[in-house]
């Protein structure tokens, strides 16, 4: 019979940027001034109350046609300065490289001279990272396999060709502690495979790894009759060896359980 192996497919949730839509603000200026109105100092924090958690990515400045370009092009500056440090007083994230710029009076000026004296600030909202539930996915994959089927456990790594798992490793551990408790008559084979060896696994770190979940599981009183192990090298690849990419080589260097029994 045909082994089908179940690999786990979370979302992706990137540690760099959420994906947000940029948004943008508009304050106004007395003529030939560079400080904040009452009017400017109240909208600034009227959009802050209404998008607390906001990264700056752009400040620019504009002035009316009145005065020479140089002038112009330093008022301008001036207030996109000047909002500059009222985010920042008001302790606002302001991204590393923000872009900042001082039109003057060189773009397309409004008719109404009043709506020419302006900054606009560039924002984007700071959306709080969602962290797959890894349990519920092992759970849901436990519960829907069949016996034969195998399933990679995700984000268990190792130190560098050893056994010795590495801390934020170790709550995938209790994730399988609590479906193995949660699944009384659940009975699997833990299987440790490397990447990256041409010829053999030399020091047999396939096994050493998957006998690293097994007495993990024995001490904290899972019954050694529902568990064994075995470490299989490199001769089961997701990817050909010598993996072209350190994908691959991830995705070769994995620990997997097979149900046994359910």
């Amino acid at each position: 019979m045909k082994k089908l192996l179940l690999i786990v497919l979370f979302p992706l949730f990137s540690l760099a940027q959420p994906v947000a839509t940029q948004q943008s603000v508009e304050v106004f200026f007395d003529f030939d001034k560079y400080f904040l109105t009452n009017d400017a100092v109240e909208t600034i924090e009227k959009t802050l109350q209404e998008n607390p958690n906001i990264v700056v990515l752009k400040i620019y400045g504009y002035c009316d046609w009145e005065g020479s370009n140089s002038y112009n092009d330093t008022l301008s500056l001036k207030r996109v300065r000047e909002v500059y440090h009222f985010l920042r007083n008001k302790g606002i994230k302001i991204k590393d490289n923000y872009e900042s710029k001082g039109f003057g009076e060189d773009f397309d000026q409004a008719e109404e001279q009043a709506a020419n004296r302006k900054v606009t600030i560039i924002y984007e909202e700071i959306r709080p990272e969602t962290k797959p539930d890894y349990r519920k996915a092992l759970t849901e994959l436990v519960r829907n396999a069949k016996v034969g089927d195998k399933i990679k456990l995700q984000n268990i790594n190792f130190r560098n060709n050893s056994a010795v798992l590495v801390p934020k490793s170790k709550p995938v551990l209790y994730d399988l502690l609590c479906v193995m408790e949660e699944n009384p008559t659940l009975k699997i084979e833990i299987q440790g495979h490397i990447c990256c060896q041409l010829e053999k696994d030399q020091y047999d770190v396939s096994t050493a790894r998957a006998r690293a979940v097994y007495m993990f599981l024995l001490r904290n009183k899972i019954d050694r009759k529902r568990l064994s192990y075995k470490g299989y090298g490199i001769s089961r690849p997701i990817h050909p060896i010598p993996e072209k990419t350190e994908e691959e080589a991830d995705e070769n260097r994995r620990v997997e359980i097979m149900i046994v029994e359910k």
